[in-house]
């Protein structure tokens, strides 16, 4: 096995062998708290041994439901309510009684629920305040899916603030029918009973960090040593308290009950001997339908920077108003494209590393007027399923760089630090990836536009557009890096061909619909969209990652007999997030999938021996993959419709794309600084350099600061209308990509306080210095770099610059 397979593996999976009601029907009762049912059951009739009672049946779609009583049809023999929904949407069953409450009571929702069909059933209680006014429709939601027999439902509801009264009831969607039985909701007890005898805090140091652990809330308090800089947690909310926490061995463990999610799961803290760092694991059993949102966000200050990795990276101001709040996965290219986030404050700082981010994500948003983070567990196949584990390094000083780096190391130990000298050693043709611009043409003489190009000045091409035999042998012999576009993830239902306004010839129609995704409805998962000749919007169904694999297997050694291609693009595959599929035949959690991902990409950069890329990127696939096209540009702040509408060329730029995409102000080379001499970035081909043209030379100063190719896309119009700046752009910037593409960005410095003028640093000695600025700006060596251009030290024959 390679590097990294075995880190792919490390995530459980065991549970995606057994049907979800299956696993529903083996779970033991979610995370069961030490206190007794004290109150008597507030819904008496949901034994449902005499009828219905005052239960009536609600559907949003009207007609599309019907309840009734079956004598016979309980778990034990009893009578049983008998719901069968023939609509898709929304439903809810209530016992039309509301109970009085108190906040920090703790009450026990339990009902036992049979499917037939996919539907669900959730049960949880509408919450409503003194008024009567909801504010919460799904308080303490837990979630049943069908198929699958008699399978107990249950939920643990600490009642929040400005609640005063709840009503338990059943709710769900899909086609099925239901039969429901012993419905209880009790009352058992307040959190201030549980927690009698805790003491208001607990500590820990090792010598270089001081932890405290509240217990009301389970915040953390972290003081630097080293240092004096102290970081504070703050909760949210008050959903979240701890009912035991002890301190034993270097390590304090807590039982927290989230009211969230309506359940409860151990923590361990436990600061490093010898290290500035925090481990921290979350462990739970049972059902887990909703996000676990714990530990909570450490504050900021209004001197704080946010460091996102959000596609290349991104620094965000904790005070910038104009910053919305946002969730990003951790399992794919349109999220976090590396497991962490840290935030600055002055010369200190903190980060936090995912260590189990197949099912984790990040949630940006503001406490006191100012923005900060927390990690959020997503269940695993509705269960809380592995171990979550998260670690917390604190920093003296180095900023965004110490982060990239710390990260750096982590990388390498999980095995993902393959460096493209490595790949090279493995695949000579590496090296015609490294300053070549990424062409994306389709005109029918592909070798006239290159001939054109390298006579021009542009020598080194990825040609990424397929071609017929005859064509890629003559690219060949001119040089260039020969790829074509394929994808293994989108299929069309054949049935639907006829409707179509064409039929993409990637698509594998042998495998539908036996090896499509389907969601936990029974639903196909839905893929890439394309219209019909009606104009109808008609969505792709997704193939499972474990059988794009087979395909691939069967399309490139039969292709490459014919085609000598020296490079595939793989598209989706580390852009679209890892799923989870409910197929009975192929089931499949996120780390699964991730790991068939990781195949597919290997076997193309591996077995087939050629030069890989994917779209947009994430670091998972960076031992098997060469080049990620999407990487440069920051997914929320392209241009409208930039996946679909590629050739567009755009005159003016909206001012997202201006803020952001290209704003010095905000961007930070966080993939450079950790995949520099690993991965090589390019810009999505919905972004290329040329696409918006008021901002070409920005784009070409961060291809320069980066040392990363520039992308070009064009007709063979465009192409000699505009072919003095394209050699421009290229001349510009190619020589410093060749020098610097096999090494490492060591650091990146911000040398002005506008952020105008910027620096990067390269292990062989390069060091490239830009001015974003509309003016010329002088260096403390007393050189000046002239406005919207940079200098380059260490570039032999060289004199850098957008005009040379």
């Amino acid at each position: 096995m390679k590097p990294g397979w075995k880190e792919a593996l490390v995530l459980g999976t065991a549970a995606c062998f057994l049907t979800l009601g299956e696993e529903q029907r083996q779970a033991s009762p979610a995370n069961d708290l030490p206190l007794p049912p004290q109150g008597p059951n507030l819904l008496a009739q949901g034994t449902f041994d005499a009828g219905l009672g005052r239960w009536t049946l609600w559907t949003r779609q009207p007609g599309a439901g019907r309840a009734s009583w079956e004598a016979g049809g309980g778990r034990g023999g009893s009578g049983a309510a008998r719901i069968e929904i023939s609509g898709e949407r929304d439903w809810s069953f209530s016992p039309g009684r509301r109970a009085a409450v108190r906040p920090g009571e703790i009450w026990l929702l339990r009902c036992w629920v049979r499917i037939e069909g996919w539907a669900r059933a959730v049960l949880g209680a509408t919450a409503r305040d003194r008024r009567g006014k909801t504010t919460d429709w799904s308080l303490g939601a837990q979630t049943i899916f069908g198929p699958t027999d008699w399978a107990e439902c249950r939920s643990w509801i600490l009642v929040p603030p400005n609640t005063a009264s709840i009503e338990p009831r059943l709710t769900g969607e899909g086609k099925g029918r239901l039969w429901v039985d012993d419905v209880e909701a009790r009352r058992c007890g307040r959190a201030e009973t549980l927690r009698a005898g805790l003491p208001q805090a607990l500590e820990l140091t090792n010598g270089l960090l001081r932890v405290k652990f509240f217990t009301d809330r389970g915040a953390l308090e972290v003081e630097d040593l080293r240092c004096g800089k102290l970081w504070r947690q703050e909760a949210p909310d008050a959903r979240l308290t701890a009912l035991k926490a002890s301190q034993k061995g270097g390590s304090i463990r807590a039982t927290l009950l989230d009211a969230r999610v309506a359940a409860c799961f151990e923590a361990s803290i436990r600061p490093v001997p010898g290290r500035p760092e925090i481990e921290v694991a979350l462990e739970g059993k049972g059902p887990l339908q909703t996000a676990v949102c714990y530990p909570h966000p450490f504050l900021t200050k209004t001197n704080s920077w946010l460091v996102i990795p959000l596609n290349e990276g991104i620094g965000y101001p904790a005070g910038d108003p104009s910053i919305r709040p946002m969730r990003l996965i951790a399992y794919g290219g349109h999220g976090i494209c590396m497991a962490f986030w840290g935030a600055t404050e002055g010369e200190a700082g903190q980060m936090a590393i995912i260590e189990t981010p197949d099912d984790a994500a990040i949630r940006i948003r503001r406490l006191r007027g100012r923005l900060c983070v927390a990690p959020e567990w997503d269940p695993q196949r509705h269960r809380f399923g592995y171990a979550r584990r998260l670690r917390y390094v604190f920093f003296e000083r180095g900023g965004h760089v110490a982060m990239a780096k710390r990260y750096r190391a982590y990388a390498k130990r999980l095995g993902r630090l393959k460096t493209l000298a490595q790949k090279r050693d493995e695949n000579p043709n590496t090296d015609l990836l490294v300053g070549a611009v990424n062409v994306w043409c389709w005109d029918p003489d592909p070798v006239g536009i290159v001939r054109e190009m390298q006579e021009a000045g542009i020598r080194r091409i990825l040609w990424s557009h397929r071609a017929d035999p005859q064509t890629v042998r003559r690219l060949n012999r001119l040089g260039v890096l020969t790829s074509r576009y394929d994808i293994y993830q989108d299929v069309m239902d054949p049935a639907l061909f006829p409707k179509l306004r064409g039929v993409h010839p990637d698509w594998p129609s042998e495998v539908w619909p036996e090896g499509i995704m389907l969601d936990e409805f029974g639903r196909p998962r839905q893929g890439w969209r394309v219209r019909d000749k009606e104009g109808k919007w008609r969505a792709c169904g997704v193939v499972c990652d474990k059988v794009a694999v087979r395909i691939a297997a069967r399309r490139i050694p039969a292709e490459l007999k014919t085609h000598p291609y020296r490079c595939r693009f793989i598209d989706t595959a580390t852009a679209s997030p890892w799923r989870e599929c409910y197929a009975p035949a192929h089931p499949m959690t996120r780390s699964e999938s991730r790991l068939w991902k990781m195949r597919l990409l290997d076997f193309v950069s591996g077995k087939m021996g050629l030069v890989c890329g994917s779209e947009t990127g994430h670091d998972a696939a960076a031992p098997y993959v060469h080049y990620f096209e999407g990487m440069l540009s920051l997914g929320p702040y392209r241009v409208p419709d930039a996946g679909r509408d590629i050739g567009r060329i755009w005159t003016e730029v909206p001012e997202r794309t201006a803020k952001f995409q290209v704003g010095q102000f905000y961007r930070l080379p966080l993939w450079e600084l950790v995949y520099h001499d690993c991965v090589v970035a390019q810009w999505y081909w919905g972004d290329y350099n040329n696409k918006l043209l008021p901002i070409w030379d920005k784009k070409d100063l961060f291809n320069a600061l980066y040392a990363t190719p520039p992308m070009f896309m064009f007709t063979r119009r465009f192409w000699r209308e505009h072919k003095e700046r394209f050699v421009r752009s290229y001349r510009a910037v190619a020589p410093v990509v060749r020098a610097a593409g096999w090494s490492e960005m060591t650091d990146h410095r911000i040398l002005t306080p506008d952020r105008n003028v910027q620096q990067t640093v390269f292990s062989n000695g390069l060091r490239v210095t830009v001015n974003f600025d509309s003016r010329p700006r002088r260096l403390p060596d007393g050189r000046t770099v002239p406005p919207m251009e940079f200098l380059v030290d260490g570039l032999k024959k060289s004199k850098a610059g957008n005009g040379s």
